[in-house]
């Protein structure tokens, strides 16, 4: 006798919820005409990002639960990672609703008289609203699944839209679909390594359920064991920019338009480190001494690259692209704890380092010339003297990431640093140190070129921000200081939220 399997649509919901708003935006693409178009894409993008929130804060009290013929788990922690990539898009829907940063027709070959036409008529690539909810549908299955073919299907569908939207840059169209297409080709061989590392891991254990290859720890031949975890880790690596997987982030992050820059860099990282912690803290616990030296490494050698390299940067796209990348080291510094407050410390760096990331790309897509976003820094200097409060705003930003008390990053790496020495890793927490006294320096270095240099005789001004770019850098800005000055509350609900099933 058949019997139906369990799905779980209550805890299932929000992420259903999110997908059916992505159908929902490709049948208004089809149907509906261009004069109100863009209206409606962004309506039903915020609408079903606050349903969603709702639902997940409906089910919050969820203490364990699995759905989706234990595909998915739905705990603590899971339901904070997905919380906090829907308020992470729902802050970065404003921005992107600015079509001044989209080409007006994706077709079209860069420079050719068709993209002429296509600006001239004023025409919106709206169809970047059903994408971006399909990237947000997958960011939140990721940290919650719990099956290796259920975390590659979601690694799937949040990539791919992301391969697209990196290539749609109104200006400087070619660097945009040369990012792409570095994007795409990187990604699909970080996606071969993951399966590959599935399958040696299915090998080793006989299921691709996390928990039962946590299980099947010590049971069998290591080194199929090593092996899987190797492979696996590459394929998530890639996505969090860890050295040596890093080589896509510096020319992702400068081609990609602004907006959707900021929304990878802010709601990937959760995503991408929510399955990390999973699978390394379920899946991995027990074979700890085989991958723990390995991930350490890599900690050490990305906070170190990144810090290092960013001050060579001229553009301060790059240079971002680069703190992120020492950011990713930082992090890691919590998966190699391996402890409860290295995973409570892990939820509060991501939602700091979440905000702090929005408002400072909505700062940066501020700053324009007669042809458009200008991100060279020698063009920055003197701006504060030309814009005080975005030059402030933008300053108190680079403090947050240079982890400078009374700021929210300077909470969130004083808490993983603290996870990391209790765990006895006194090495990661000396680079770690060092590394953010490095990256110090290219932080304060922008700031002086803003404030203390004399503006050049340049055409470089901060632009007036639409109502919605000022809605999402106002909240980004405001949270980011409120978590700085009292983070008490975000520190408790982490702490809280900082379980999961094993």
């Amino acid at each position: 006798m058949l019997v139906a399997p369990s799905l779980g649509y209550l805890v299932l919901s929000p992420m259903l919820i999110v997908f059916a708003g992505a159908v929902l935006g490709v049948l208004v693409e089809a149907f509906m005409g261009k004069t109100h178009r863009a209206a409606v894409q962004f309506t039903i993008s915020v609408g079903v990002l606050l349903i969603s929130l709702q639902q997940l804060w409906r089910i919050r009290d969820i203490s364990s639960t699995t759905a989706a013929v234990d595909s998915v788990t739905i705990d603590k922690a899971g339901i904070f990672l997905q919380a906090t990539v829907v308020l992470l898009a729902l802050i970065a829907v404003f921005l992107i609703a600015d079509q001044d940063n989209f080409v007006a027709q994706a077709s079209a070959v860069p420079g050719s008289n068709e993209e002429a036409i296509a600006l001239q008529q004023k025409n919106q690539q709206t169809e970047i609203f059903p994408l971006f909810l399909f990237a947000v549908a997958g960011m939140m299955l990721f940290p919650v699944a719990t099956d290796l073919i259920t975390l590659f299907v979601a690694l799937e569908v949040f990539s791919l839209p992301l391969y697209l939207l990196a290539g749609l840059s109104r200006r400087k169209r070619l660097l945009s679909q040369e990012a792409a297409l570095k994007y795409f080709l990187l990604g699909a061989y970080a996606s071969a390594f993951f399966l590959f590392g599935a399958a040696f891991l299915y090998g080793y254990a006989g299921t691709i359920s996390i928990r039962g290859i946590s299980a099947a720890a010590g049971s069998a031949n290591d080194v199929l064991l090593l092996i899987g975890i190797v492979f696996v880790s590459v394929g998530l690596l890639f996505k969090i920019s860890a050295v040596p997987f890093h080589s896509w982030t510096p020319d992702v992050y400068q081609g990609a338009p602004t907006p959707i820059t900021a929304f990878m860099a802010a709601c990937t990282k959760v995503a991408a480190f929510g399955a990390i912690l999973r699978i390394f803290y379920v899946g991995f616990a027990e074979a700890q001494p085989l991958w723990r030296p390995i991930i350490t490494v890599i900690a050490i050698l990305t906070m170190v690259v990144g810090s290092v390299v960013a001050i060579a940067q001229r553009d301060v796209k790059r240079m971002l692209a680069y703190s992120s990348i020492a950011h990713a080291g930082f992090l890691l510094s919590g998966v190699v704890a391996l402890n409860k407050d290295g995973l409570s410390a892990s939820l509060f760096y991501l939602v700091a380092y979440g905000l702090t990331t929005l408002a400072a790309f909505g700062i940066i897509g501020l700053v324009r010339d007669s042809t458009g976003e200008v991100t060279d820094l020698n063009r920055w200097i003197g701006l504060g003297k030309k814009s005080p409060l975005i030059g402030s705003i933008f300053a108190f930003l680079l403090l947050s990431f240079a982890g400078i008390p009374l700021t929210s990053g300077f909470i969130g790496k004083f808490a993983i640093f603290s996870a990391a020495y209790q765990s006895g890793n006194i090495a990661i927490v000396v680079a770690g140190v060092l590394s953010s006294a490095i990256a110090a320096f290219f932080y304060v270095r922008v700031i002086i070129m803003i404030f203390f240099t004399d503006p050049v005789n340049d055409s470089v001004s901060v632009i007036i921000p639409s109502v919605k770019s000022k809605i999402s850098i106002s909240i980004a800005t405001v949270s980011s200081i409120v978590i700085g000055i009292a983070p008490s509350a975000l520190l408790t609900a982490a702490n809280n939220f900082a379980n999961f099933i094993k």
